[in-house]
């Protein structure tokens, strides 16, 4: 956006400059939240599934996938 474009503009009414101060923070606030990066994705080694067993299916094979 160039400089000669404001980039908010008052419709309708005459806002005072506190009004237009408080706008102006919390439109600053909402497009810098927007570039913060989310919490780091979590690694699957420490996920508490993978201690759990698998089932153990009857049938051919089925002692070999019971060991550890």
């Amino acid at each position: 956006m160039s400089d000669s474009q404001p980039v908010l503009r008052v419709v309708r009414g005459e806002p005072s400059e506190e009004e237009l101060a408080a706008v102006t923070a919390l439109v600053t606030a909402a497009a810098g939240a927007a570039d913060e990066p989310g919490p780091p994705a979590r690694g699957r080694w420490n996920d508490p599934a993978r201690s759990m067993r698998r089932a153990v299916l009857p049938g051919p094979g089925a002692w070999r996938s019971s060991g550890g």
